[in-house]
């Protein structure tokens, strides 16, 4: 229920001495828990916002369902049920796996820039090429998340402006790359052996750190319209500590992440199970092919195997970032257990992503040794010449199959 209380024409009461008593009736079969609350409300008619400045919350005593509300001004009023979003432990606790995932991340992809940069071997295997350039854009991110908060306290201001802007550019790149690596994925794997595309990694570069560039340069040239990078307060709900770190300043400006990482999450997941599915069938043909000695040493083989094919596709998961779609089951009220996923997996995605690089090198060395004993030329992609390994699965197995 809304009370709304004016006087006629234009006037307004504010700041009264008296305050104005309101009694609203509330629901005694309701249940509230723990971290759930009843609370005073006003709207701001001119920010269309909900506040309780200037209003306080009662209960009667002999009646707990009756909240009585005290406010000292003239405006529409009603009691809203407050939940309490993120718990003052949690909020620590999720603090710290972010930022040593973030520093951890952070370490491990500038070390497969380094390993890439210094390793002839793999400049030709675009493959690796791709894997590194979401590690030098993740890199990026976790850099510029572990300076949000530094970059608030810095003048002049345009250094948290520009963290600010780092920050979603590299966001934006990540988001970015892991489409291109279902794009590659797919090439590889579902369309079509030997088709060549002239120029091909360059083209994915020029979308991967172009894309990103034009969106944050045009919001950039945006500013004496509006300022979308800065300052931003983050208040944990109930307490009076307050965070300042640097990022997007206006909220309308989250719906264009939100659209952008949505078409990248359903493209990826489709990609992904197309890619799953291919994978449970090459499996299935080669158990069907396959002549296994002793019983005992089938279900061996069938157990390693379904390791090896659960250890793809939870590499390809993380690869492709649709482990960034927990956000979606994390709106709303609180899940913690959805919130320690999506810290610990995210936070964390550049080290997975070193070990899936070195795994695939490990393989291609293989690979390669294997050819210069046999003296046999391999035939490979025409996408990537001296393509491409995958640690659990090789794509010339799948082409002999």
């Amino acid at each position: 229920m809304l009370i709304r209380i004016q006087l006629l024409g234009s006037r307004s009461l504010r700041d009264l001495q008296t305050s104005i008593k309101m009694i609203f009736k509330t629901d005694p079969h309701a249940h509230i828990d723990n971290h759930s609350w009843l609370q005073c409300h006003y709207l701001d008619e001119h920010d269309w916002l909900w506040k309780t400045d200037g209003c306080e919350t009662q209960t009667k005593q002999n009646n707990k369902t009756d909240i009585i509300c005290d406010c000292d001004h003239a405006t529409p009023f009603a009691v809203l049920l407050m939940r309490e979003p993120i718990a003052q432990v949690h909020w620590e606790i999720l603090s710290y796996i972010s930022y040593i995932g973030c520093g951890l991340s952070a370490f491990f992809t500038s070390l497969s820039i380094v390993i890439y940069v210094f390793s002839r071997n793999h400049r030709m295997d675009y493959s690796i090429s791709i894997h590194v350039s979401l590690s030098g854009a993740l890199f990026l991110l976790n850099s510029a998340f572990l300076l949000t908060e530094w970059g608030a306290t810095v003048k002049p201001d345009w250094v948290c402006v520009f963290v600010a802007a780092l920050m979603h550019y590299s966001l934006l790149c990540c988001f970015t790359w892991m489409a291109i690596e279902a794009l590659h994925l797919y090439l590889l794997l579902i369309k079509v052996f030997n088709t060549y595309y002239k120029h091909y990694l360059a083209k994915l570069s020029l979308a991967g750190w172009g894309i990103p560039f034009v969106i944050v340069a045009v919001s950039l040239g945006l500013t004496d319209l509006k300022q979308f990078y800065g300052v931003t307060q983050i208040t944990m709900t109930n307490t009076n500590q307050t965070n300042a770190i640097c990022w997007i300043t206006d909220d309308s400006f989250y719906f264009l992440n939100l659209v952008y990482f949505t078409l990248i999450f359903i493209f990826n997941s489709g990609i992904l199970v197309a890619v799953t599915s291919s994978i449970c069938r090459m499996k299935q043909a080669l158990r069907n092919n396959s002549k296994l000695g002793a019983e005992f040493e089938g279900k061996t083989w069938r157990v390693s195997e379904s390791c090896r094919s659960g250890l793809t596709v939870l590499g390809l998961t993380c690869l492709m970032g649709t482990t960034w779609g927990l956000v979606f089951l994390g709106t709303g009220y609180v899940n913690y257990p959805i919130l320690y996923l999506f810290c610990i997996l995210n936070s964390t995605q550049g080290f997975f992503i070193f070990l899936w690089i070195c795994l695939s090198a490990k393989k291609q060395r293989k690979r390669n040794m294997d050819d210069r004993m046999t003296s046999t030329p391999v035939k490979t992609s025409g996408i990537s010449s001296h393509d491409t390994s995958f640690p659990a699965m090789s794509l010339d197995d799948k082409a002999q199959k």
